[in-house]
């Protein structure tokens, strides 16, 4: 029986003893008055407890309630943001995501309530939103105008650069050195379309393939299937930073864009949007946030205990001073 049921019980039954105190007499048709009393008071008691509040409820947060579960999407492999380190999904924004965990815990009045770690990729993590398979996620999701059409964002908790990363006796240092060349991107990225457009755009005649995760990208550039992996900067410093041979590699090139990073959900909930942007901001405007930064970033994280030495920029100095969710395409 759940708690707030039982609050609701006892609330009846102290309704129910009050009205047995003022009704007077015992004959028949006062006790079938009585009786009668005390079901309307038994009403109005549970009206007003734990059944009004779940009627209130609407979008996740209703699914979260009656499922008993929140359904988190997860990433294999976007270090140091969401990853597995051979034990549990750990990062950066599974850190904020996990805040965001003890909040709807806290607003539900469900302190057990469960986890369900479900991995999403690039490509498919829109689709299993919006088929109810995750309730949001917070890896590294860019938050862009046309995605907006789809699913909403929350308050942005990273803003980057987006270049690439090559091997460094290549003898590329910016994207124009990539013409003609085999080059690899993560499908179904904004970093993709970016590309391809300045493929077009340039006239580069680069041999553009989409791998189906940043794993897999960044290993067609270890293999030499390709020349150079164009990704977020911050994702490109994590796979330079914990391969066996960090200075083989280079991150280089002008700016394609910049971009933020934001948790994704379903588009129309109100209630969740405001229980996720409340979480963020609070951590950004109180100091939480840039001292998780330092941890992921600028300290040695698992499993290898490798730092990948990414001080704040200004640009995310700014957006934890300012929190907001405006897409910067």
């Amino acid at each position: 029986m759940k708690v707030a049921t039982r609050r609701a019980q006892a609330r009846a039954a102290t309704r129910r003893a009050s009205v047995r105190a003022r009704l007077p007499g015992n004959t028949p048709g006062v006790r079938g008055l009585r009786r009668a009393f005390v079901a309307l008071a038994a009403c109005g008691a549970l009206a007003s407890g734990a059944g009004a509040h779940a009627d209130e409820l609407t979008g996740t947060l209703k699914k979260i309630h009656d499922d008993g579960t929140i359904a988190l999407g997860v990433r294999e492999a976007s270090i140091p943001f969401s990853y597995f380190d051979g034990k549990r999904t750990v990062g950066y924004s599974q850190a904020i995501a996990m805040e965001i965990v003890d909040e709807i815990r806290k607003t539900l009045g469900m302190p057990q309530l469960r986890v369900h770690e479900v991995t999403v990729t690039s490509s498919n993590r829109t689709p299993m939103l919006l088929n109810n398979q995750i309730d949001f996620e917070c890896g590294s999701t860019t938050h862009t105008v046309e995605r907006e059409n789809v699913a909403a964002f929350s308050n942005s908790f990273f803003q980057y650069a987006v270049r690439m990363i090559a091997r460094n006796n290549s003898g590329i240092s910016d994207f124009a050195d990539l013409a003609g060349k085999p080059v690899v991107t993560t499908a179904g990225t904004s970093d993709e379309r970016l590309l391809r457009s300045l493929n077009t755009d340039k006239r580069l005649n680069m041999r553009i393939s989409s791998a189906r995760d940043h794993q897999e990208a960044f290993s067609a550039l270890k293999d030499g299937r390709a020349v150079a992996f164009v990704m977020d900067e911050p994702i490109v410093y994590g796979f330079k930073a914990t391969d066996p041979h960090p200075d083989e590699f280079v991150v280089t090139g002008t700016p394609l864009g910049y971009e933020v990073y934001a948790c994704m959900f379903r588009k129309g909930d109100e209630p969740f949007r405001a229980l996720v942007n409340r979480v963020i901001a609070r951590s950004q405007t109180s100091g939480d946030a840039e001292r998780l930064y330092r941890q992921w970033f600028t300290q040695p994280i698992p499993p290898y205990g490798i730092n990948l030495n990414f001080p704040l920029s200004d640009a995310n100095r700014a957006l934890f001073a300012h929190p907001n969710d405006r897409a910067l395409d």
